[in-house]
């Protein structure tokens, strides 16, 4: 698909799997060397790292005599140096300074992409104090929050990231500003004179309405969505679920908005100023779970009102640092934004319905077993998505290099980041499998001290620990799918493994009856 509506970007794209061989490069050394000591005195944008720069283009430098060395090398040999340049490392895998790049966009992103589940984690540990019912009462509560609010946020995040980045690349590279910190550099110039990006504006005034409607749904529909779920109304956990629910359900807007802005600034690749926002919401989150939940004696309502508070407090950081940059809201904005926004985002709310159906179907399973085995399997899932969503943060990074290269039609950059950040991802997700293999029973001791609870908890550590490395690997390619706004592409191919998916927990359910 993806060879078909852009050919000489993906046979570029294809062609980094075959990385040059080691001899060819140990021959290679001196003359490279020799080229990096000449390209230090270059006034052009090439910077390798001795020059302490950040590459940003594989291009020739203007000077003729570097001209002339450059050219003495063949395609291959070019590539090389521009690949290992600042790199280290043996073999297949180089962390050279397109890994760092990655490493550095990535690295800010682990806690502010995991905003969300953080915060589920430290309202299930306060809540799971209080008993067993109420802590599958909350698990019920945030997964059917989760569900549907993901239906909508998660591709407008996604796609918000790929346009801002994609119109930010453009913008700079016709402005004659190439480089992220001469473009920093530009934007705080202009404080007096904000910038007007469609993409952003687009995008929030699409997250207020999502979040407006999204609270709504989710007030009315409580009860609904509890019955959908399988909680009938005579279960203990009804009660304390649909209070949990219908509070949490005010914070529907923030979290909508926040996440729109996380996407503009991910498009400015910049990862460090949400992860402020997100460190500050959670901070308060927990410090007021600690005084709602006991010594007010507020119970799951607590848990539901910190949350809340803390999402606000994130929402009103992001839009505050962003209004400082960008207009927020125009009437100038673009219909045909809009439209675009739309387009990809339909393909991205069906290819997150194919996400979630099977998620939502699993938690209605575990809920009808009983309050014991939806507290177990709560734990479990809590701990899953939070360390998988550690390799979302790698899929980020690719996602937001990747557009900008490919939309200043940087080829063979953009070829590089793709290698590097599925490399990188390989490795990550081999070592969050050993990390969950030895440290699961450490980890579930934190949500209660039931013993039955834990023993069904315990029963899913080698579906959470072996799924690790298919998850980091699975991540990075929606990020590289979505860095070339080939949406269609990354829905299709989740839609077609729906019906598989679907068979197994129809099984499931037949022989757990």
């Amino acid at each position: 698909h993806m060879a078909a509506t852009s050919p000489a970007p993906m046979r570029a794209v294809a062609a980094a799997f075959t990385p040059p061989p080691l001899s060819q490069r140990i021959t290679r050394i001196s003359t490279v060397s020799a080229l990096r000591v000449h390209q230090c005195h270059a006034a052009h944008r090439w910077r390798p790292a001795q020059c302490r720069g950040k590459p940003t283009v594989s291009g020739v430098v203007e000077d003729d005599d570097e001209d002339t060395s450059r050219e003495a090398l063949n395609p291959e040999e070019k590539e090389e140096e521009s690949a290992g340049a600042g790199s280290w490392g043996l073999g297949w895998f180089r962390l050279d300074e397109v890994g760092m790049d990655i490493l550095g966009i990535a690295v800010p992103a682990v806690l502010a992409l995991a905003a969300d589940p953080v915060t589920a984690l430290v309202d299930t540990a306060f809540v799971g104090h209080i008993g067993s019912v109420e802590l599958a009462a909350v698990g019920v509560s945030i997964s059917v929050f989760n569900l549907v609010s993901k239906l909508f946020n998660v591709p407008l995040l996604n796609v918000t990231t790929s346009f801002v980045a994609e119109q930010q690349a453009v913008d700079a590279k016709y402005s004659g500003v190439g480089e992220r910190d001469e473009v920093s550099s530009t934007r705080e110039q202009a404080s007096e004179k904000r910038k007007f990006l469609p993409a952003v504006s687009t995008s929030l005034a699409l997250a207020a309405g999502i979040g407006l409607m999204e609270m709504a749904a989710l007030i009315i529909g409580s009860g609904t969505l509890m019955d959908i779920v399988g909680i009938p109304v005579d279960s203990p956990m009804r009660a304390p679920a649909e209070q949990f629910l219908t509070l949490r359900a005010y914070g529907a807007p923030p979290v909508v908005v926040a996440l729109a802005a996380q996407g503009a600034f991910r498009g400015f690749m910049d990862t460090k100023t949400p992860l402020y926002a997100v460190v500050a919401g959670n901070l308060v989150n927990a410090i007021l779970d600690a005084i709602f939940i006991f010594p007010l004696g507020l119970g799951v309502s607590g848990a539901a009102l910190a949350t809340v508070t803390s999402e606000y407090l994130a929402a009103i950081i992001l839009l505050w640092k962003l209004n400082n940059e960008l207009v927020l809201f125009s009437w100038n904005v673009i219909g045909g934004d809009i439209i675009r926004y739309l387009k990809s985002g339909a393909l991205l709310i069906a290819r997150t319905i194919a996400v979630i159906l099977p998620l939502w179907l699993s938690t209605s399973l575990a809920a009808r077993q009983g309050p014991v085995p939806m507290a177990g399997y709560e734990i479990s899932l809590q701990v899953w998505l939070t360390i998988s969503l550690l390799n979302d943060a790698l899929a980020l990074a690719g996602q937001a290099l990747l557009a900008s290269e490919y939309a200043k039609g940087n080829y063979k950059q953009a070829r590089l980041v793709l290698y590097r950040v599925l490399q990188i991802g390989g490795v990550t997700g081999l070592a969050l499998a050993a990390t969950l293999f030895l440290g699961f029973g450490y980890l579930t001791l934190l949500f209660t001290d039931d013993p039955a609870v834990l023993d069904v908890a315990q029963s899913g550590v080698w579906f959470v620990t072996i799924t690790q490395p298919i998850n980091a690997i699975a991540f990075v390619f929606d990020g590289l799918y979505y860095g070339v706004s080939d949406f269609g592409y990354a829905a299709y191919s989740t839609v077609l493994f729906l019906s598989p998916l679907l068979v197994l927990l129809v099984i499931t359910q037949t022989f757990s009856s």
